[in-house]
């Protein structure tokens, strides 16, 4: 069986780790397409070296631009890519605008199209990322859904006959990614201690950061904190703020350079907690005990509100102290399943691609 995984952006470099391990380890050929969405060392090449990932074999180098400029060229690129590999399996991730254009340049040449992480819906129909997951599911043949939640999602909308719920990839990379911290602690950036009490922020989604009134408030929000507050500044978040006229270094604080992911799970594991808008860090944080905030009316990984340890705070109204200051019950929940949601995931390919066709 031949896979070709389409990748843009850093949440999806992680996903793409176990299931190129286990794509291998089952005797599949496994190609990799990235298609450039995020294009400096530090968020792309980096992630490939620390998860062990085999550089990929197209990089198409599209780069930032608008939304339809980025969908657009990645679109004209990725069909000439799958013409030329002819895959049985297109596997896309996530919700990123590779993630879309992927699905569209798969179907439109009719090639059979997997959507790893399918039915999670925020509900907020402002997020361009969540027309990009809603679309490529109903494109979609195949459906690996993260959790029950999703896949009730997907039932709802009439397409459970093609889900299979496979558990969180994510998963898998963040509890082998702790183990090996434990014995093997990454190299953190000059000035980082794990000593100091310390919060770990990030806040990158559009409508956080494009609005300067709604940025402004998050920035002050984040300086009221009485622990420092490490803020992994994503791009986005730089120039919005310099266009702004908004001072990132507030308060308690500190600006760092996104982390690779075994710092950033280092980290988090020695942090008071974390306030961020990004999907995956509020996963993160859950799996590894610590408490969150999220500074967006919705989440699309609600089982980590329910269980108590997110808070959603759109408004900025809560304090960051008493928040993640609070004794939190130990949780012996698995909504996102045991860490062997990659194999999962490889079996459903392969046995939906031999009864299918």
């Amino acid at each position: 069986m031949r896979v070709l995984s389409v990748v843009g952006a850093r949440p999806q470099f992680v996903k793409l780790a176990p299931i190129h391990h286990a794509l291998i380890a089952a005797g599949h050929e496994h190609i990799i397409v990235h298609t450039g969405q995020h294009y400096d060392r530090d968020m792309s090449d980096v992630f490939f070296e620390d998860l062990e990932i085999p550089h990929p074999d197209e990089n198409l180098a599209v780069g930032s631009s608008s939304h339809g400029k980025q969908t657009g060229a990645m679109l004209e690129m990725l069909e000439v890519s799958f013409l030329r590999h002819k895959p049985d399996w297109v596997l896309v991730y996530g919700d990123t605008n590779s993630t879309l254009a992927a699905a569209v340049a798969a179907v439109k040449i009719h090639q059979p199209l997997a959507h790893l992480e399918a039915g999670l819906r925020s509900f907020n129909r402002q997020m361009p990322e969540e027309h990009n997951r809603v679309l490529t599911d109903h494109a979609s043949d195949l459906l690996l859904a993260p959790t029950s939640v999703a896949f009730d999602h997907l039932q709802h909308e009439g397409l459970g006959h093609r889900t299979i719920v496979v558990g969180d990839v994510m998963t898998d990379v963040c509890l082998a990614t702790r183990d090996k911290c434990k014995t093997q602690a990454p190299e953190m950036p000059h000035g980082w201690s794990t000593e100091d009490d310390y919060v770990i922020a990030t806040i990158h989604r559009q409508e956080n950061t494009d609005d300067p009134i709604r940025l402004r408030q998050i920035i002050d929000y984040l300086a009221t904190s009485k622990s420092k507050v490490r803020l992994l500044a994503h791009p986005r978040l730089k120039s919005k703020a310099a266009e702004a006229n908004i001072n990132l270094l507030k308060g308690n604080i500190q600006i760092f350079e996104p982390l690779a992911y075994p710092q950033l799970v280092h980290a988090v594991c020695h942090s008071v907690g974390v306030v961020t808008d990004s999907g995956g860090l509020q996963k993160e944080a859950f799996l590894l005990d610590k408490p969150c905030i999220t500074v967006r009316t919705e989440t699309e990984w609600v089982e980590t509100v329910n269980s108590g340890w997110n808070t959603l705070d759109p408004n900025c109204s809560q304090s960051i102290d008493e928040i993640l200051g609070r004794e939190y019950p130990a949780h012996s929940l698995q909504p996102y399943g045991d860490g062997h949601a990659a194999d999962a995931a490889v079996r459903a390919l392969s046995s939906w691609k031999s009864t299918h066709g």
